[in-house]
């Protein structure tokens, strides 16, 4: 008897795997998950097929605190996904195999009371699923992948702490639990947390050689910085930001041909770097795929273009957009996806359009008259397609964007704010030495009769100008020379603190300031930048000082503040707690916080200048 019920128990087994694959092949399988923390938006990405598409009708089901929504028809081919976040609205996201009989999968969003999920709203492009989860421009009609940047360093980079949970994998040895584990009956589960830094983008897992350059494959959205040249021997070095190299390529040497290899590694917690050693460094361009998932790093020169795609495309619409007077963007829309390379010079840059073939010479000009844009040029290259050249100031800062669907390309321009020459002073007060050492401007915030704000009869112009002259005395140990805004608790204007600035003519000016809020509960660390220069500054100082805090990492945000937006050297100003908050409040009037909060500081700005000098 316990044998027959044994086979049957074995036999329904049976079916219900082979009702799973049968199903299989109309199932959506999802290969990855991303959540991008300055933009709130979630995308889930879906193997593409032809035939069918994803429901466009996802139904979000909103309850006390939380909301979920289901996709029908799917499954994930990466683990269950427990993000928890330290600071803003949302407080956990949640995504998993909901059901596989019929399979579905399941996104429980947990927000707090305030928030409202009507602002919530649900995108698809091809097989994407774009969740954005605040108001906002991101998604309303695009959702593009930054493929390339100047930048060594951007807000973009920085997000904020993450603890990421994830089942550990059990074997089970018996009968009873393999008999579990096929009806998806799972006995009580073990699970782990780990801590994060930041969300990676992308996840480089796979390199292969070509003889005139190498592939590259992930998941997610790779992005490429400006290339490097280095010398002795000659060399070029392609560093991605936001993405993690798998553990079994890093630090090894591939051979491109006899004369020419390529080197990985992850140079930093997020961010990968390529060298490729050849006497060839002009020649070599990055090739995006339509999708964005692989790159080639190619010598143009000696590509056979035609292995680069498989179908034609024609450029249908052209768009410009003005973000201010400093930014503006060119959007070139085609009829299919398109393969593209992407060569920077200092005063242009060439795109390489290889599979697009047709384009309107009158409207492009039409719609580009009178912008950044006015005198680029496209000229139609035989057995290579178009080839769209756009001449900008040497000083500019380009950036590049793939639409998710591959169908339409993206150019930024930002032209760099010309600093101001400062008024004549006569008798400047100490001119700045010829000896290399480097001079920092320490601004604590308020002073006399501007108190700051007030939480629990304590003053904001207190706490700043103690941990101020923390900072002062740290940085004069290290060998800085040091201005101080303020060195008591006198009032100085914020126009006198920019004319001292300006007058000392330093390196980098640094303000402290204490945070407040009408909400007692809020609290975090967080730092401010305006000018595009002030940013690698910003990035590095709110590194080392919120990583040391045990306090909620609120980020990085660009703000007009008038101290960090009228100085000319790199400027920042960093709110090192909430005042509003008792029990934050007791922390900044303590000791402890306040000397690891000056210290933190001190560190930031030694890793900066350690950097620059690099």
């Amino acid at each position: 008897m316990k044998k027959l019920l044994l086979l049957f128990i074995i036999f329904i087994t049976y079916l219900f795997a082979f009702t799973l694959r049968v199903d299989a092949e109309n199932l959506y399988k999802f290969t990855n998950a991303n959540f991008d923390t300055s933009n709130s938006i979630i995308v889930l990405s879906a193997q593409d097929t032809t035939e069918n598409f994803l429901d466009q009708n996802i139904k979000l089901v909103k309850m006390e605190g939380k909301a979920y929504f289901d996709i029908e028809s799917a499954i994930t081919t990466f683990p269950k996904q427990d993000w928890i976040f330290n600071s803003g609205p949302i407080k956990e996201i949640k995504i998993s195999q909901f059901s596989v009989n019929p399979c579905k999968i399941r996104v429980v969003i947990y927000y707090d009371n305030d928030f409202n999920p009507d602002s919530i709203n649900f995108f698809r492009i091809k097989n994407n699923i774009i969740i954005k989860l605040k108001n906002g421009t991101i998604c309303d009609n695009e959702y593009f992948h930054n493929t390339y940047r100047d930048e060594h360093s951007s807000s973009s980079d920085f997000y904020e702490y993450l603890t990421i949970t994830t089942p550990v994998e059990q074997t089970n040895d018996s009968i009873t639990g393999q008999i579990q584990d096929a009806f998806n009956v799972k006995a009580e589960q073990t699970f782990e947390k780990k801590e994060l830094k930041l969300n990676t983008k992308y996840y480089l897992n796979n390199i292969s050689t070509r003889q005139n350059g190498i592939l590259i494959n992930g998941f997610g959205a790779v992005t490429i910085e400006r290339p490097m040249i280095l010398q002795n021997p000659s060399r070029i070095v392609y560093d991605l930001p936001n993405t993690l190299v798998d553990t079994k390529l890093r630090n090894k040497e591939f051979k491109i041909n006899e004369t020419e290899t390529v080197k990985i590694g992850q140079f930093s917690v997020n961010k990968a770097r390529i060298v490729i050693t050849t006497d060839d460094v002009g020649d070599y361009i990055p090739i995006y795929s339509e999708d964005n998932q692989s790159l080639i790093l190619a010598n143009y020169k000696k590509t056979n273009n035609t292995t680069l795609y498989n179908h034609s495309s024609n450029a249908i619409d052209y768009i410009k957009e003005k973000e201010n007077p400093l930014t503006e963007s060119l959007i070139i829309k085609f009829d299919s996806p398109i393969v593209h390379g992407l060569d920077r010079y200092n005063d242009k840059l060439i795109i390489y359009l290889y599979n697009v073939s047709k384009y309107n010479d009158t409207n492009f000009k039409e719609t580009f008259k009178n912008t950044f844009f006015e005198n680029a040029v496209i000229d139609l290259m035989p057995k290579i397609g178009l080839k769209l050249t756009i001449p900008f100031q040497q000083d500019a800062m380009v950036s590049s964007y793939l639409g998710a669907d591959g169908r339409s390309l993206k150019i930024k321009i930002k032209q760099v704010k010309k600093k101001q020459e400062p008024s004549i002073v006569l008798n400047p007060v100490n001119p700045k030495a010829q000896t290399g050492t480097k001079r920092v401007v320490i601004d604590a915030g308020h002073g006399g009769t501007d108190t700051g704000a007030i939480g629990g009869g304590i003053n904001e112009k207190d706490i700043t100008l103690d941990v101020a002259k923390r900072v002062e005395k740290l940085l004069r140990q290290k060998g800085y020379e040091i201005k101080m805004t303020r060195a008591d608790d006198t009032y100085v204007s914020l126009q006198e603190r920019v004319e001292i600035s300006e007058q000392y003519s330093p390196d980098i000016f640094v303000s402290i300031h204490v945070n407040s809020s009408v909400k007692p509960e809020i609290t975090g660390v967080e730092t401010h930048y305006y000018h595009q220069e002030s940013m690698e500054l910003a990035q590095t100082v709110h590194s080392s000082f919120a990583s040391a805090i045990q306090s909620p990492n609120r980020g990085l945000f660009k703000s007009k503040f008038y101290v960090i937006n009228h100085t000319t050297s790199p400027a920042i100003l960093i709110e090192i707690g909430f005042i509003s908050n008792c029990n934050e409040r007791l922390q900044l009037t303590g000791e402890k916080r306040k000397q690891a909060t000056a210290r933190a500081i001190a560190d930031g700005i030694q890793e900066y200048f350690a950097k620059q000098n690099r």
